[in-house]
């Protein structure tokens, strides 16, 4: 008669390795949540291999996450404008991350708005791997906490200070020593940054693929040229909104340098004029994808119509406020391109002399077109496009008034 023997355990059967090697095969992180929810080891394991956390929590819970999740890469503890609440995270809370999360690689700290030097200063000298910072909007920040961020985080690919003004342009000149491998850099409204910070940022960091220096209205030419220079063969994402002192002397650099740009806002810079930007159509052309040009006032039919015929990768373009130009931009549209071309999202409000007839030729060449902005044109009301016939892509969102939510790929 044959023995019995009772069932044996999944539990019993799997070593830790084992089942660390079926939960690293779990892709949704649903699934990931669901496999915690079996038994407490099985949540053990779960906590120690996750990589990924968002939370809201103090130094006290803080201190326990730590112990439970000991592999953790990347922390989100942003702050939304509408959904902020008090105290926040604070200089403690950044302590407690500093010395229990030592694997950690991606720190978002967004809108944090109550943490000062102190706080980041532990986030320097306790995470010699971060690679990614997020200080956006933590108005409270100088030079003296982020230099030691600096200093203490040597392999710092991404750093997005946006907002945070009292910043100058020391902070760029530490970045150019210790943070060589800086590929990501966010200073949107840092007015004190300077064209002499941009010179001294690229004399070191030459792999910049990501600049933001939209509304840093310090900075001009000179300052651009030497980052188009130093930075020619990285730089994909160039952002220059309201830098009122930049200038054709800019654009011809980037048209000499940067053969592989993909993004460029140069919205409310004044002085830039035709010449400089079909040197920029036809240096970029394969390249370039997204372009913002509104209140670019000096530029006309011509270079639009280079732009539009030599960037057939383009997908987003904005010309709103661009007051003097006409259909005629669009009359080579896509010429000797029998698929048509790429473009998702077209701006042309406040262009007073395009008319219905513009933009049938627009709609003639863009058949993917997603989102449409003709606010105050007054020859491109609902009522003219529908007693012309226009037939807009079923997937394409006009807005006439004002009613609809714009994309943010332009901003």
């Amino acid at each position: 008669m044959a023995s019995s023997s009772s069932p044996t355990s999944i539990n019993e059967a799997l070593t830790d390795d084992e089942l660390r090697s079926i939960l690293g095969k779990l892709e949704d992180d649903k699934d990931k949540e669901i496999f915690g929810l079996v038994c407490k080891r099985w949540l053990r394991l779960q906590s120690t291999e996750r990589r990924k956390l968002a939370a809201r929590a103090g130094p006290h819970m803080l201190q326990k996450m730590a112990a439970r999740f000991s592999r953790l890469l990347e922390l989100d503890l942003s702050q939304s404008v509408s959904r902020s609440f008090y105290p926040g995270v604070t200089d403690s809370d950044l302590a407690v991350i500093a010395d229990g999360f030592k694997s950690l690689r991606l720190l978002n700290l967004h809108n944090c708005k109550g943490i000062t030097d102190r706080g980041v200063t532990s986030i320097g000298q306790g995470l010699p791997a971060l690679q990614s910072l997020d200080v956006s909007y933590c108005r409270k920040l100088t030079d003296k906490g982020l230099t030691a961020v600096a200093e203490g985080c040597p392999n710092l690919k991404s750093l997005h200070l946006a907002g945070c003004r009292f910043i100058t342009d020391e902070i760029l000149k530490s970045l150019s020593t210790y943070c060589t491998n800086l590929e990501e850099l966010g200073l949107q409204g840092c007015s004190n940054i300077t064209d002499s910070g941009l010179e001294d940022l690229v004399a070191g960091c030459r792999r910049i693929q990501f600049l933001d220096i939209n509304k840093c209205s310090n900075v001009g030419d000179s300052g651009i040229s030497s980052v188009s220079k130093a930075c020619s063969a990285s730089l994909r994402t160039l952002k220059l909104l309201d830098c009122y002192k930049v200038g054709d002397e800019s654009i011809f650099s980037l048209a000499r340098h940067c053969v592989n740009l993909e993004t460029l806002i140069i919205g409310g810079c004044r002085d830039i004029s035709d010449e400089s930007m079909k040197s920029l159509a036809n240096s970029c052309g394969r390249s370039l994808r997204n372009l913002r040009m509104d209140w670019c006032l000096n530029v006309s039919d011509s270079s639009l119509g280079c732009i539009l015929s030599e960037c057939r990768k383009l997908e987003a373009l904005d010309i709103g406020c661009c007051e003097v130009i006409t259909d005629a931009a669009f009359e080579g549209f896509g010429m000797g391109d029998e698929n048509g071309m790429k473009l998702k999202v077209l701006k042309v409000s406040n262009c007073p002399k395009i008319t219905v007839s513009g933009i049938s030729l627009v709609l003639g060449k863009c058949r993917s077109l997603e989102y449409l902005d003709v606010r105050s044109c007054p020859f491109v009301t609902k009522l003219e496009c529908d007693e012309a016939g226009l037939t807009f892509p079923e997937s394409c969102k006009v807005n006439f008034n004002g009613s609809l939510n714009e994309p943010d790929v332009l901003v």
